[in-house]
């Protein structure tokens, strides 16, 4: 049996001590000279991990706004070496999660990549488009180097799918809230609290839901079933419309929010 991780064990303490988990995603790269200042900023402002995207040309989960930001930060010029370099610079007292697409991972080698994720200072790693069937190759090269494999769970999966997930699942299982990619919504999907109630069926690792939890009440709401919240395209939005400070103020008051359940 693989040891718990450096990610799990912080969220199971968190989690134990009573504190619903935020997990607020940032892209890697965007903006261009203060996504290192936002990742410490998130963690101040009551982070329990963060989630930090390496942009891809052709990102099938992503929506409109993360899709902006990704585009943004790759005409800027940045690269997958170039992020995990300056992560490795980045001072918090959180764990950093690394979600990005599975051609990145590919291309670099498994063990490779796995190796340059450890380097820099990251815990875990989230490949939405690698299927639970096709997983293993990477998994084994990420267990050797202590990097912890996140796995999705969509609410379209069926009963018998889901604990084979939760199983293989390192870190947290990560349950989408909406079929769909990801963005901001008005309102929180009804079966965003189905899946989190599916999954904590069959499972004590932590549960977070992610995909359309775009402000404080819809996270509050989500967790009165999971263990905690992923937030990314809210996060993004306010830096496209507004800044960096910003963003960091949106994360305090998702914050604000769970702390008051």
């Amino acid at each position: 049996m693989t040891a718990v991780g450096t990610l799990e064990r912080h969220l199971r303490q968190r989690r134990d001590e009573g504190r619903k988990l935020l997990l607020p995603y940032i892209t890697g790269g965007y903006p261009t000279d203060e996504w290192p200042r936002l990742i410490e900023g998130l963690a101040a402002a009551g982070a329990d991990a963060i989630e930090i995207g390496i942009p891809f040309s052709d990102p099938v989960m992503d929506g409109p706004t993360i899709q902006e930001s990704s585009t943004l930060a790759l005409g800027a010029g940045i690269s997958p070496v170039e992020i995990l370099a300056r992560l490795s610079e980045v001072e918090v007292d959180v764990p950093l999660i690394a979600m990005t697409y599975y051609n990145i991972c590919f291309r670099m080698g498994h063990e490779r990549f796995a190796s340059a994720l450890k380097e820099a200072g990251v815990s875990a790693a989230i490949l939405p488009d690698l299927p639970l069937e096709e997983l293993t190759p990477w998994a084994e090269a990420a267990d050797q180097a202590g990097i912890e494999t996140v796995l999705l769970a969509a609410p379209t999966a069926p009963d018998e799918r889901l604990p084979r997930i939760a199983e293989r699942a390192r870190g947290f299982v990560y349950g989408v809230g909406l079929v769909g990619i990801t963005g901001e919504r008005d309102e929180l999907a009804s079966s965003a609290i189905e899946i989190a109630q599916r999954l904590k069926n069959v499972t004590d690792k932590p549960v977070l839901i992610g995909v359309g939890v775009s402000s404080p009440s819809q996270a509050v709401e989500v967790c009165s079933v999971a263990d905690g919240v992923v937030v990314g395209s809210a996060v993004i939005r306010k830096i496209i419309d507004g800044s960096v400070d910003e963003a960091i103020d949106f994360v305090g008051s998702l914050r604000a929010g769970l702390d008051s359940i």
